[in-house]
């Protein structure tokens, strides 16, 4: 499968580009605040030991992403693409935070559609993993048209009690 992990992508609100190593101290003046992980498995990464392992742990993937704001130029959060399956053509977008200023639909919704759209260019099936107790990123998701999957035959959709595997299959 032919997918650049670390693509440019931008529209009107936001521009998403490579996160580099120059990115920590803006990226995480945004990941301080506790708010942002309280439904998150890791609800310890608005501290600074927990973030750098996050962040150097995203540098290391070479899928990680950095979102700003395209008018004001600040950051807005990050995201991550991860190749899950090369036979079934399989691509994840995960381990996405925005600033809470940036939530409740709009910015998501079109950070989103950047990287759906991006993904399904490549690939069959965009997918994403969400801790069960994380209901505000489920009802983000199924905003956006993501269905919840419960088929145990595919080996990429994970087994309830580990978590929830939405997918999209057609362009936002």
């Amino acid at each position: 499968m032919n997918f650049d992990l670390q693509p440019f992508l931008e529209n009107d609100l936001v521009t998403i580009r490579p996160l580099r190593g120059e990115d920590f101290e803006d990226l995480f003046k945004v990941a301080s605040d506790s708010l942002i992980w309280e439904q998150h498995q890791n609800k310890d990464r608005y501290i600074l030991k927990e973030f750098n392992r996050f962040f150097e742990e995203s540098l290391a993937s070479r899928g990680a992403l950095l979102i700003q704001d395209r008018q004001s130029k600040n950051v807005v959060g990050s995201s991550r693409f991860k190749i899950v399956d090369e036979i079934d053509s399989v691509v994840e977008i995960g381990w996405s935070f925005l600033a809470r200023h940036y939530w409740g639909g709009l910015y998501n919704r079109e950070i989103k559609k950047l990287m759906v759209n991006y993904a399904l260019k490549s690939c069959r099936n965009v997918i994403f993993y969400v801790h069960p107790k994380n209901f505000r990123s489920q009802r983000a998701l199924e905003k956006i048209g993501a269905k919840r999957l419960n088929e145990t035959e595919k080996t990429w959709v994970l087994p309830e009690e580990e978590g929830i595997t939405y997918v999209i299959w057609s362009p936002l």
